[in-house]
């Protein structure tokens, strides 16, 4: 039997990534303009405008039987405003603790009332949880008896944002045996104008995952110069990284390619692990590597 799907507006890139992992892509009739995956290039849902400035008049055309909207990026509050004078059926999506992401499928299951679509999210949420625990301990044989690694992920280059203790991040960390340097700070994140509080948490590695720009896009000159970059460790040991902001920065199933990417990466130590294990869920740029070719960029870096 055909099962007849609903016509679904997505307003945000994690909440097309939870539809598509549902089975329900070809149920998306409207979308944000910054949903990047699945590919969509040949996709017929239409382009709905940036996921803060969404066209609203274009959601109602649409006639939609479901709007998932978010709040996962600020902002969107005035986008979920407009979208109640609407009259549409909707639902938000509002998760930052990685155990009230994997629940997010289920929250759309609900909304669309089909059983079908209700076992997948379980089934899904399952394998989730499923290589959680597998990663979790791998990491516990790996780091038992050692100092964990300190992270520091750069949401945003100036001023900086990072990840605080009420993100999915520190989750993450804790998942795979390091911690987030800015583990203690209350909140979903940290603002810091100078760098010094980087500084003063003194990371052992750098993650750049500038949110909304582009993985190749991100200049590694420019993330490496800043005056304050050379004094923390992760700088001496040349353990930064520009990471797909795609796999770390979304609240959806993609977390778990970044949760094995980053156990994987931050632990090539490992006789049995190594970089391309890494490379598997994405690419993964080295920004020491890609200046060495360059004697400008190292006069001017003193590296």
């Amino acid at each position: 039997m055909t099962i007849q799907f609903p016509r679904i507006v997505s307003l945000c890139p994690s909440n097309t990534e939870w539809i598509d992992a549902l089975g329900l892509i070809d149920a998306v009739v409207g979308v944000d303009d910054y949903s990047d995956y699945p590919d969509l290039s040949n996709h017929p849902a239409k382009r709905l405008g940036p996921d803060l400035h969404i066209r609203m008049e274009e959601v109602i055309s649409l006639n939609p039987d479901l709007v998932v909207a978010s709040l996962s990026v600020p902002g969107m509050e005035k986008v979920i405003e407009q979208l109640q004078e609407t009259g549409l059926p909707y639902i938000v999506i509002s998760s930052h603790r990685l155990e009230d992401i994997w629940n997010d499928g289920l929250k759309i299951a609900d909304a669309l009332d089909m059983k079908e679509i209700r076992l997948r999210a379980h089934q899904l949420q399952d394998n989730l949880k499923r290589r959680v625990e597998l990663i979790r301990e791998q990491a516990e044989k790996f780091t038992v008896n050692k100092n964990k690694l300190s992270v520091y992920f750069e949401w945003w280059p100036h001023p900086i944002f990072s990840p605080a203790r009420d993100n999915w991040l520190s989750d993450v960390c804790e998942i795979i045996g390091v911690k987030n340097c800015f583990q203690d700070i209350p909140g979903q994140q940290m603002k810091d104008e100078t760098g010094e509080q980087v500084v003063a948490a003194a990371p052992d590695v750098m993650a750049a995952i500038w949110t909304g720009i582009p993985q190749h896009k991100v200049p590694a000159k420019k993330l490496l110069s800043r005056s304050w970059v050379p004094k923390i460790p992760a700088f001496s040991s040349r353990r930064i990284y520009i990471l797909s902001e795609g796999l770390y920065c979304r609240p959806s199933p993609r977390l778990m390619e970044g949760i094995e990417q980053l156990f994987r990466l931050l632990h090539t130590s490992q006789e049995n692990l190594s970089s391309q294990d890494a490379e598997q869920y994405g690419p993964i740029r080295y920004p020491f590597l890609e200046l060495s070719d360059s004697k400008d960029a190292l006069d001017t870096l003193n590296i």
